[in-house]
This record gives structure tokens, sequence and C-alpha cells, in this order.
């Protein structure tokens, strides 16, 4: 039988009552439901804990952390380590790498002034001017981080843990640098957190009721709203579904074993599960982004990472509408590229500085008439013909550029990029006014009958309809464009080549704008089928895991999973002004937190031997508590940090926060184990140790405050403070006295 716990540090009755068994027709087996009483346990109740909990409690950490993370608001006037396209204020679309309800709730927050930020939040370290309000609108991500704190303090009661202990868990994570950082800036990793924090916070109330009572409904309802928020600021927080998944079906397989439980009610709360906490999130998550389809109505700038029929929804756009279906020769055209984002077909006055030095053949996202060229016969160049000739598969053509008047080239030179890949070579516009041109602009145009439309489109080329590829008379080579970008001498434009070999979806094209005087006005036209809600979701998705999957350039402050939980390097958001702001986490938290996921698990490796072997166990309720919810809480932290090895994409150490915070639950379990177990003869030297725990957090936060802030520090305390080489802030970068500081007249970088 379970040992019964005594009471505990902060007054009161203990919150961790017995483990109830029952004796069954053949063996004991476990009551699943909790105590009735157990959610009164777990609330406010004491006298003492109304002067050191409840309101006073609250707001005791409530103004701590605002305090801590809203304070010097105003220092930093600059942008901060963040991507924008658009603005939610005037309604333009805007392009996210995320989903859509966090980008959109903090853009709202600029409101007129969101558009004019763009500019700055598009260059790190640009300065806002001064009737900007970034305060204001950094305000948001500040007021979701306070609130963590909240929740977490709630979270961990919720769970077993004392008031005290709770309390000084809570103060931790008020000085954890990492947090305090990303709650300061206009950023999405606060409100996700936040988010995630309330899902946690909900189903850990949702445990303290009876299955079926009302209570118990509630919570589980308020846990699929915070997983649909959480999912919906960022895709981190599908892990968070995750996980909360795997603990339903733990909660469901002893559900099955406890014989106080109808297989109807089983069945019951399954589905409750699923509706809940999967039903509710989907709605969420679809909601969000048919209000952001909804006020994002109009063309902006980050609308050219959609498809040409996604744009043509929008107010405002150039996406060309009742074109000529028919192509032919003589047709003046534009090539738009299916298989990425880069655009259309484009050549501009500016010459290649590698290889030919001709003029630059590019992809270009956006309606240009540099994106525009003329069809011609390969035998007739410049030839104008009495009727119009149909474009059809094996014809031989050359692409004349209409403002540059020079056509489209190939030849043996390497690819301006990609020039270690031998299939690849240079393609270039070449020629001038009143040169006919030579072989190398010769293409054969090939339709790809599967991926054109059925019909008319596989037999002649019809705009929109037909896909094509261009293959080079001379080389066999074929007209190809890949997710690789031109230097600064090519403006970052994407990178167009001849390949022999390559994905074959990257070598095809199709017309879009369409113009030919040799066909009739009432001559058969065309247009973009304009998609629906569910086709727009779809395409936005693709969008942003194609982009996602696509980030892995190197990064200056990039670092690898493994290294996280030791925190070998930090990120740099600003540094100049002899003032920085780096984010670096508490390392008195932080590898705590690593140490503990080390030990724990070696004592649970160590306690199934033992168990194995036929020795005893400890059976106290506070270290069977103990256990389960320090597994619930690493088991989110390996849900949250396992699929950071599996991405092939840029990381950084933000990415580690989401596990971070379900390590910080774990290891508040152990300090409530050590202060009213460990320590139960005499709890003083727990809560001594819990205290002392908690100083050192705030001495190391308050060592570092200056890199969350961005305030004035001197090089020699800095340089006392780089514990880890690769903790690479630039001490030298700080003056050496506070006076002089006030003799600078410079502005403070925040």
């Amino acid at each position: 039988m379970f040992e019964k716990g005594n009471s505990v540090v902060g007054g009161g009755e203990d919150p961790v009552p017995p483990v109830e068994l029952r004796d069954g027709p053949v063996r004991k087996y476990l009551v699943t439901d909790p105590p009735a009483d157990l959610h009164k346990l777990r609330a406010h109740r004491s006298l003492f804990e109304k002067a050191t909990d409840s309101r006073t409690c609250d707001g005791y950490m409530c103004g701590a952390s605002v305090q801590s993370w809203l304070s010097r608001q105003r220092r930093v006037r600059r942008g901060a380590f963040w991507w924008v396209c658009g603005g939610v204020p005037k309604g333009y679309l805007f392009y996210g790498r995320t989903p859509s309800i966090g980008q959109d709730a903090v853009r709202c927050r600029g409101r007129s002034w969101w558009v004019r930020m763009v500019n700055y939040l598009r260059n790190i370290g640009t300065k806002f001017p001064s009737d900007v309000p970034y305060a204001f609108m950094r305000t948001f991500s500040a007021v979701c981080g306070s609130m963590t704190v909240l929740l977490m303090y709630f979270t961990l009661r919720f769970s077993g843990v004392s008031i005290a202990v709770a309390f000084l868990a809570a103060v931790c994570f008020i000085v954890e640098n990492s947090y305090v950082t990303i709650s300061r800036y206009i950023l999405l990793d606060a409100p996700m957190m936040f988010f995630i924090a309330f899902a946690v916070y909900s189903f850990k109330r949702f445990e303290l009721y009876p299955q079926d009572s009302w209570a118990a409904l509630r919570s589980l309802a308020l846990t699929g709203v915070g997983l649909g928020f959480a999912a919906s600021s960022k895709w981190v927080g599908l892990f968070t579904v995750a996980w909360i998944g795997l603990l339903c079906i733990w909660r469901l397989w002893f559900m099955v074993g406890d014989l106080s439980k109808s297989p109807r009610s089983i069945l019951k709360s399954a589905v409750w599960k699923l509706v809940c906490l999967l039903g509710i999130p989907v709605v969420i998550y679809i909601a969000s982004f048919y209000v952001h389809f909804q006020i994002l109505t109009k063309e902006g700038d980050g609308a050219s990472f959609f498809s040409s029929g996604f744009r043509s929804t929008l107010e405002g756009n150039a996406i060309p509408q009742g074109m000529l279906a028919d192509v032919g020769i003589t047709s003046t055209v534009t090539f738009k590229h299916p298989g990425t984002m880069g655009g259309y077909l484009h050549s501009h006055s500016h010459m290649y500085e590698t290889g030919s030095e001709q003029q630059q053949i590019t992809l270009y996202p956006h309606l240009d008439d540099n994106n525009k060229w003329i069809i011609e016969l390969s035998n007739f160049p410049g030839a104008t013909l009495p009727s119009f000739q149909n474009l059809t598969d094996g014809t031989s053509i050359r692409l004349l550029h209409s403002l540059t008047h020079c056509r489209l080239h190939s030849h043996d030179h390497k690819a301006p990029v990609s020039q270690f890949a031998d299939w690849q070579k240079e393609v270039s516009c070449y020629g001038y006014t009143g040169f006919e041109g030579d072989g190398n602009d010769d293409w054969i145009l090939e339709i790809d009958k599967d991926a054109s439309t059925p019909g008319p489109a596989q037999e002649r080329v019809v705009a929109l309809d037909t896909k094509f590829r261009l293959r080079h008379a001379l080389t066999g080579c074929f007209l190809f464009s890949h997710e690789v970008q031109l230097p600064e001498w090519g403006f970052e434009q994407q990178e167009v080549t001849c390949a022999t070999q390559g994905k074959p979806h990257l070598t095809l094209w199709y017309i879009e704008d369409n113009v030919n005087p040799l066909l009739p006005k009432d001559a058969p036209r065309t247009s973009y089928r304009l998609p629906g809600f569910w086709e727009k979701l779809v395409e936005s998705h693709s969008k942003m895991w194609h982009i996602n999957k696509n980030l892995v350039e190197s990064h200056v402050y990039a670092s690898m999973p493994y290294t996280w939980p030791l925190m070998t390097r930090g990120i740099s958001y600003v540094g100049e002004e002899n003032r920085a702001v780096y984010l670096l986490g508490n390392a008195i938290m932080w590898w705590s937190v690593s140490l503990f996921v080390v030990l724990f698990t070696g004592l649970v490796a160590a306690e199934l031997l033992a168990w194995q072997v036929g020795k005893p166990i400890l059976q106290d309720t506070h270290v069977v508590n103990f256990h389960v919810q320090v597994i619930h809480y690493l088991l989110g932290f390996a849900v949250h940090f396992a699929p950071s090895f599996l991405m092939q994409r840029q990381m950084f150490l933000h990415h580690y926060l989401p596990a971070y915070y379900f390590g910080i639950l774990a290891l508040a379990q152990a300090l409530d184990l050590v202060a009213n177990y460990v320590f139960k003869r005499n709890r003083t030297f727990g809560v001594a140790f819990v205290v002392a725990f908690t100083l050192s957090c705030i001495y190391f936060f308050n060592t570092f405050k200056p890199l969350t802030y961005g305030t004035p520090w001197t090089k020699e305390e800095c340089l006392k403070t780089q514990w880890l080489s690769n903790w690479d802030y630039n001490c030298h970068s700080f003056l050496d006295t506070y006076e002089e500081y006030n003799q600078v007249s410079a502005v403070s970088p925040e």
C-alpha cells in the first residue's frame, strides 16, 4: 500500500493525497479518478496561502514579471532579429514562415504605424523614428511573457507542488534571461510560449477533477483552446498537441484497467478528448487562416511568394486576366516557372560578373516589362507572318527580349553560381538590335502532356494550361531554375541555367501573359481560376513548409541542437553604440535543468532494474507523484526537443525554449521533493536549499542583465562574465567606466 505523505511547506493540508488501490476479483486495480476534493487541496485554502499566495502572491509575481519584462521597453529603438512582409492594418497580404494568428496579433498592435515599421524591421539594427510606437507594440509580447509566469505557478500548484516552492520556481522563471529577452521584442516566441503554457496549465487543471464532471470538461475544452492558439502561432505548438495526446493515451491505458470504469464511460471519455483536444484546435487553426484571408485582401510585396491564381483574388493585383488562350509565333509572352517561387523569366541591362559577362537571365517574382519575350521561329528570326501560327510541340524557336533586343542564349560557360555543377551551363541574353542571332539561341519546345491540362493544351501551347520544357538545340540541356540566388551584382534574383540533369519539375514552364495582334478580338481567352478558401489554405501551407525546409544557409549565430542543453553559445540581437542585446539563458537554471534530466533518467533506470530483481521501491505518495509529474513534463521536454535533431534547416538557441519550459516544470517538482521529502525531518534545510537556488538565479540575472536590457556595462565587468569561450558577445565594445556613458551623446540601442 502506498504511504501517505505529511503536511508540506506553506501550511495547510498535503496537496498530494495517497494513490487509491482497490481489490478486484483477481487483482488490485488503480482508481484513475482523483479524489473529489483534490482540486480544493491544490487551490487557495489556508490563511497562510492567502497571505503568501492568492491575490497577494499573484500580485507579487505579476508585478515582478512586469518590472522585469516590461521595463526599459523604450531603450531599444531598433528592429531586432525578425522577418516581416506587409501589414495587417492596411490590409496588405504578407508572407510569413509561420501560421498567421501570432503575426496578425502583433501587427494589429501597430495599427496604422505598421506599414511604416516594415521597412525598419526588415533590416536588423535600423533605428525607428521617434513617432513610431515600438514600445507599445512590444507590450503585447511582454504581457504574454508576464502572464506565462502566473501560468507556471498555477501549473505547479495543480501538479502538487507546495505553495512556497511553486512561488520560488516562478520567481526563478521571472529572472530567466532568455525568456525576458524574447518577451521584450516584436517576436512570436512570447505569444507562442504563453499559449503553450496555457495549454499545460489547463490540462493539469483537468487532471484534478473526476472524468465525467463539468469542471473536467471545461478544463479539457480550455486545453483545446490553448493548443489551437499555440499551433496557430508557430508549428511548434503541434508538438504540444502531440505531448497531450501521449498523456491521454497513457491515461486511457490505465482507465482500461480501472474496474470501476465501464466501457461506455471510457469510450465517452475518449470521444470528449478527441473533440476537445483535436477538434477545437483544428477549428481554431483553420479559423485563424480564414480571418487572415478575410482581413488581408490587398496585393502587397509579400504576395509575390504566392501563385498567380492566389494573387488574382487580391484587390489591386496586376495579374493578367483575359489573356489570349492560343500562343503562337510573334506572340509577346511572359514565362512563369511553377517549380519554384522565383517567378518570371527575366532579363535586364546588367551583365554577369563571371563567365561570358553577357546580359543576365534571372527569375524575378514581380510583374515587370523586363519579363516580356517575343517568340520567333529559329529559321526566320524577326520575320512577320501573314496569319497566326500556333506554337506546337517540337517547334524550334528563339526568344527575343522585348526591351533590350537580345535573345535567350546558352553556351559552354559555367553557371554563375552553380559553377561546380558540371551539368549546369550559363544562360544569358545575347545580341543587339538588327542581329538575327546564332545557333546558341535556338530552343526546342517540348510539351509535357502529363503536366498539361487534358485537351488542346496537350497538343499546342495554350496560356496557363500547357506545361512545357525548352531544350537547347545544340547542347541538349533544358532551361532550368532552382532556389539559388545570384550575388548582389545579380540583385539576389534567382539563378537560371541550362541543365542536362536535375529534377524534372524544375525544367517546366508555362505562358502567363500573351499578346498577339494576328488574333481576332473574339479569339478565345483564358484567366486564372480563382481558388477557394481551402485551396488558399493548402497553398499557404505548402509555401510555409517549402520556405522552412529550405532555410539551410549557414548563419553566424546558428547552433546545433546537441549544444543547447549546455548553452555553449547565445544569439546576438543588437551590438552597437557601446551596448549589446544578447540572448543567453540563466545558466544556473539552464544547467540545473540539463543536469536533472540526466540524473532523473539514471534514477528511473536504476529503479526499473531494482524492481526487476525484486527489490522494494519507494512508495511514498510524494515520491509517486514526483515520478508521475516529472515523467509527464520530461515527456513534454523530449517531444519538443527531439524533433530538432531531424530538422535539416537553420536552428538557433531560441528553438530550445519550448522544451526548456517543460524542463523547468520538471526541475520545480524536484525542488519540491527536496523541500518536502528529502528534508522532511527538518524542512528548514529544504526550504533554505530552494531559497539559495532562487537567489543564485537572481544573482545570475542581475549580473547579466545589461545583455538583456541593452544597458551600459563596463569592459571589466563584461569580461568577468564570459564563463564559456563561445559566449561571444563583444566585451570590448563597452566603455571602461560608467562615467564615460554620461559623456557620450549617442542614443541607446534600444
